[in-house]
């Protein structure tokens, strides 16, 4: 059995190795000093059933990150294959990233009103994770109002939809 030190990968090959993992698309937003927060994100994953809980990975330079750990809540909005926009809306820094966008009237949180489906979390635990937090959320709300919509993908640098053989974006 080796004790050598595991050696380390150069961030450009694991890039264009994670690259090949397909990811669905969010927007993961809350609210914070009164104000609405946004950012996209890929890095996004169920982790429990019991109880109902989902992960998000979320760089540490970000505003939102602040505004997380703050809040201690958020929003996952789940995009449409339609809504590369949004994804790359949210994924720019400007003053008001929710200008022209509509959202879903009752909820606390900003729920996208075109978006596939949302969960909505209550922040059990943020965990170091290299230049990102991994925050943990209890789903406290979720719903799926897109069943005949397909989810926007993320590929290898690019925005993509699911090709089924039927149709394809």
């Amino acid at each position: 059995m080796s004790t050598a030190a595991p050696v380390g990968v150069d961030r450009e090959s694991f890039r264009r190795a994670i690259g090949c993992l397909a990811t669905g698309v969010t927007v993961i937003t809350t609210v914070f000093e009164g104000r609405p927060v946004g950012m996209t994100a890929s890095a996004v994953s169920s982790l429990s059933l019991d109880p109902v809980m989902l992960l998000a990975c979320v760089s540490r330079r970000l505003p939102t990150h602040a505004a997380l750990d703050a809040s201690r809540r958020f929003t996952v909005n789940v995009l449409a294959d339609d809504q590369e926009w949004l994804a790359r809306r949210f994924a720019t820094p400007m003053e008001d990233k929710f200008a022209g966008v509509e959202l879903v009237a009752g909820h606390e949180l900003p729920v996208l009103a075109d978006a596939v489906a949302h969960f909505t979390c209550h922040v059990e635990e943020r965990l170091p994770g290299g230049d990102h937090s991994i925050f943990t959320g209890r789903v406290t709300e979720c719903e799926s109002r897109g069943a005949e919509r397909d989810p926007l993908l993320y590929f290898r640098g690019r925005f993509g939809a699911w090709e089924d053989g039927v149709r394809r974006a």
